[in-house]
């Protein structure tokens, strides 16, 4: 298998490389110039040969290419307060139980619906500054029982790296288990399979405490032969793996798309538990946003398809004040719980809202 670092090296940046491998007019390479400059580009080969270059609508390039939808107005860049619940430089503490530790900038691919567009691929103060103050901060907070290393991406980082953050997390008592957030299981699966060093890093740390990893599979095809064999080397490591799908416009907005992902996901040993509404951020809303009240009959039906399994998904979205699961429909309303919340007092709270049509997001202030 090809080393993951020279994928990595060959990915594609530019509008002018891009038409190497898709046809492209001179008048859409610089329309595509133009929003790379503000929202970076990076597509690995292995995620570019995915797509049918036949189909215009395919659900691969829209995740990867860029589109003039993305300079549409609308959106904000910090859609969850992030910010606000930042304790340190690259540690965030929005939830009691758990720290975020955000690692890199890095991604393998820049997906067109990251509601972090603020920050990948440029050099950002939410960033890790100082590793042996967030170890502390997470050793002296007794309440914290998890940690999540994302990012950017989390197995961006070096072998090394990854190393020392389990090296230091693994001691510390209260913590239950450690969780990465990585999508190189669908853009870059060489970086697990091919790479013998971290699986052995990742076998040794599993022994001592549990390691997650969640990924982010959105449609059945990237679920790939490739995909599957770095899946089952993470569970030949004694690791579970999760994934967390975002509800996309054009990609995986029908229930028989969605289900038809959940199927294959259970089906190689990925459990997964949440779709996650997309978030209104600058670059995204107006591009891949689907309507709560819509949004629900997609994920009911795509249930509808699943065995026992298959129906443990959550629909939520990532709200300043939590994360808040949609219920269904009542008597005109919404009906909204707090699956986790910034507030103690409010988690489990269930609460309606009548939606205005076409409503994608609720408003932040929910008291």
């Amino acid at each position: 298998m090809k080393d993951w670092k020279k994928e990595l090296k060959a990915c594609i940046r530019d509008a002018e490389e891009l038409g190497r491998y898709l046809p492209l007019t001179d008048e859409e390479k610089t329309t595509l110039s133009h929003i790379i400059d503000k929202y970076p580009m990076a597509i690995t080969p292995y995620y570019l040969s995915l797509i049918d270059k036949e189909n215009p609508d395919d659900p691969i390039r829209k995740m990867c290419i860029p589109t003039l939808d993305e300079s549409l107005f609308g959106g904000v860049e910090d859609t969850s307060g992030e910010g606000e619940n930042t304790v340190l430089p690259g540690l965030q503490h929005k939830y009691k139980q758990t720290a975020l530790i955000l690692s890199t900038n890095q991604c393998a691919m820049y997906c067109r619906h990251c509601f972090r567009k603020r920050m990948v691929g440029t050099d950002t103060d939410e960033i890790i500054r100082n590793f042996p103050d967030i170890v502390e901060y997470i050793a002296s907070h007794e309440e914290i029982t998890n940690v999540l290393i994302s990012g950017g991406d989390a197995f961006l980082n070096s072998n090394l790296v990854i190393w020392r953050y389990l090296d230091e997390l693994t001691k510390i008592d209260h913590l239950d288990f450690i969780r990465f957030g990585t999508r190189t299981p669908v853009v870059i699966p060489q970086r697990i399979s091919g790479d013998e060093e971290l699986l052995g890093i990742l076998s040794e740390f599993a022994a001592k405490k549990q390691i997650y990893v969640v990924t982010q599979f959105n449609h059945a095809s990237e679920v790939t032969d490739q995909a599957v064999g770095a899946i089952r080397a993470l569970l030949a490591c004694g690791i579970v793996v999760k994934n967390q799908t975002v509800l996309l416009r054009g990609v995986n907005d029908s229930s028989e798309v969605l289900g038809a992902l959940l199927k294959k996901l259970t089906a190689c040993g990925i459990v997964p538990y949440y779709v996650f509404q997309c978030r209104p951020a600058a670059g995204v809303k107006n591009l891949f946003q689907v309507p709560i009240s819509e949004g629900y009959e997609i994920v009911r039906g795509a249930k509808a398809l699943q065995n026992g399994q298959g129906k443990c998904i959550k629909y939520c979205m990532s709200h300043p004040q939590g994360k808040i699961e949609m219920l269904g429909p009542m008597d005109g309303s919404m009906l909204f719980q707090f699956h986790q919340a910034k507030d103690p007092a409010e988690l489990g709270r269930v609460f309606s809202v009548p939606l205005r049509t076409g409503q994608g997001w609720l408003d932040e202030n929910l008291t």
